[in-house]
């Protein structure tokens, strides 16, 4: 029975959501002042929850950098006297899985589990002592701590980490947003129980919390999760916001010696906030300048053309502040010097004179054309329910998402990119820089 319910459950996340349906989301709050997103859905026996918090790693600081991220994992590995163990057999008995997700915004737990009465009653009972009552065993903070100090030493030679650890740095100073989410070797080594316990009483309250639903339930069934997951937190008030964030005010550059045989190289600026109004051409702009992969402008120029990279790319990561715009190659040593000019005169050409109507109308169809793929499960939805909810977004962001793409023009993309991004502000950052000649 076990394994048919695990199937069942594997099986369920690959079938497809009726993605030209619209979505249509109930919200309200609970009496506790969580904040719930509700999506009925009766094609399959199964039901994905996943509740909020705003205690990712910008609510650390320099001096305890890794203790939100070390709360948040070990409240899955001990809670109301069982076990890391006994959480996970009481799940694998009735074939729910529990999971998880962290970054610098948030701290979320998910559970999913089959809506039949028995399988549903336990799987949410020991979701809702996770998250209401975690214990921080000792013995289980210690063995956590070392892995993680292990975690960071290892890190800490790879190239790749260094680069990007050195761009946030360097891109957003003091801000929070600069910390590792997995702390330091030296701050997590300082944690004790005694944080973990009050960093969750701080920031674990039910106000705030985004409890997002997906699956076979009614409303009202619903409304009793959530009511049951949000009743026993920490009776606290909302967290302040994050600090705001401030753009860089000259360029700087930092070159960092490395014996890999390649150089990596990271460039960018603060890029936007969850639900800026540029959200979508600079999205569709970036598409075609370095987010569509073998199709975007700088593959075709840097790697197609004249050979100089293994990889090039480029992003923006909305935030609940200011995220980065990042641009990021790989290079042969030999090669960094040029590959980087290139790159920077390919992201010139683009602010100055903007994209050309085929490469937008190349760019709409892929968006558009994958839009399904987005939605295509009821974990995908939940993820987005989760996050519309967490960043204040319209109910109506996926139904309006492929027309917000088709509505954006070139004069659009180009006012967005020219009003947003500085590139004689730059920060850029070189691991593994070519050798003296």
């Amino acid at each position: 029975m076990k394994k048919i319910q695990i199937l069942i459950l594997v099986v369920s996340s690959l079938v497809a959501f009726n993605s030209n349906a619209a979505i249509k989301i109930q919200q309200w709050q609970t009496s506790t002042g969580a904040e719930v997103y509700f999506v009925e859905n009766h094609d399959l026996p199964i039901v994905d929850l996943s509740i909020n918090f705003s205690a990712g790693s910008a609510r650390d600081t320099a001096g305890n950098s890794g203790l939100a991220g070390v709360t948040r994992y070990l409240m899955t590995l001990g809670a109301a006297g069982m076990t890391d163990e006994a959480i996970a057999n009481k799940m694998a008995d009735v074939g729910a899985i529990l999971s998880g997700s962290f970054d610098a915004d948030r701290a979320a737990f998910k559970l999913r589990t089959l809506s039949s009465e028995r399988e549903k009653t336990q799987a949410l009972e020991v979701f809702t002592k996770v998250i209401q009552q975690p214990d921080f065993p000792e013995a289980v903070l210690a063995r956590e701590k070392a892995r993680i100090i292990s975690g960071l030493q290892e890190s800490a030679t790879q190239p790749e980490s260094i680069s990007n650890k050195a761009f946030m740095a360097a891109l957003y100073g003091s801000h929070p947003y600069r910390l590792e989410e997995s702390g330091e070797v030296d701050t997590v080594a300082k944690i004790k129980r005694a944080d973990l316990q009050s960093f969750y009483h701080q920031f674990y309250g039910a106000k705030g919390a985004v409890v997002a639903i997906i699956g076979d339930l009614t409303r009202e069934q619903a409304n009793a999760i959530a009511e049951k997951v949000t009743s026993g937190l920490p009776k606290v008030e909302l967290a302040q916001p994050i600090a705001t964030v401030t753009p860089p005010t000259q360029a700087t550059e930092q070159r960092i010696t490395h014996p890999a045989s390649q150089s990596h190289i990271l460039l960018g600026y603060t890029g936007i906030k969850r639900g800026d109004p540029d959200l979508f051409p600079l999205y569709v702009g970036n598409y075609i300048l370095g987010g569509g992969g073998f199709v975007s402008r700088l593959t075709e120029e840097v790697r197609e053309k004249r050979g100089l990279v293994y990889s090039v790319y480029s992003y923006f990561m909305p935030m609940a502040e200011l995220g980065p715009f990042q641009i990021g190659l790989q290079t042969k040593k030999d090669q960094a010097e040029d590959a980087l000019k290139l790159v920077r005169e390919t992201l010139d050409n683009f602010i100055k004179n903007g994209v050309t109507d085929k490469e937008l109308k190349a760019a709409k169809d892929n968006i558009i054309g994958g839009f399904p793929m987005r939605i295509d499960s009821n974990g995908k939805i939940l993820d987005y329910l989760a996050m519309i909810g967490f960043y204040k977004l319209p109910l109506s962001y996926l139904d309006d998402y492929n027309e917000k793409v088709a509505n954006v023009t070139i004069a659009q993309i180009k006012d967005a990119f020219n009003r947003r991004l500085k590139p004689e502000n730059f920060v850029t950052v070189i691991v593994g820089v070519p050798e003296a000649k």
